[in-house]
């Protein structure tokens, strides 16, 4: 297929190539970056659930910044997002009342009052 391409064309994708090389990054060891960090909360017995993990990919990709300000969405995507932690009390609503227990209503046969004598 590049062969049917002209000159400009073929310059044009190989710079995007380049480009898009440029936003992958792999880490040069096991304690660096997001693997890094998960690997480290496995060693430690902790274990994540499904959703949890998608909680740590959210923070890794809108919320963890370089010294230079940008996240890992800005750097791929080229434009920047709104800040995570403001855009998530935003979008929550009044929170309900705690639930009332059931237990609290019952009485305890095991315990007796006193009466003065």
């Amino acid at each position: 297929m590049t062969l049917k391409l002209d000159d400009t064309q073929r310059q044009y994708w190989v710079h995007w190539c380049q480009w898009m090389c440029a936003k992958y990054q792999r880490t040069s060891s096991a304690v660096e970056g997001r693997n890094g960090y998960l690997s480290q909360r496995h060693q430690a017995n902790r274990g994540f659930s499904a959703q949890s993990l998608k909680v740590l990919t959210i923070i890794h990709n809108f919320d963890l910044k370089r010294p230079d300000g940008t996240t890992a969405a800005q750097r791929l995507f080229g434009h920047p997002f709104p800040d995570l932690f403001e855009w998530i009390l935003s979008t929550i609503n009044e929170l309900p009342m705690p639930r009332r227990s059931s237990k609290a209503h019952q009485t305890n046969p095991l315990h007796v009052e006193l009466f003065p004598a």
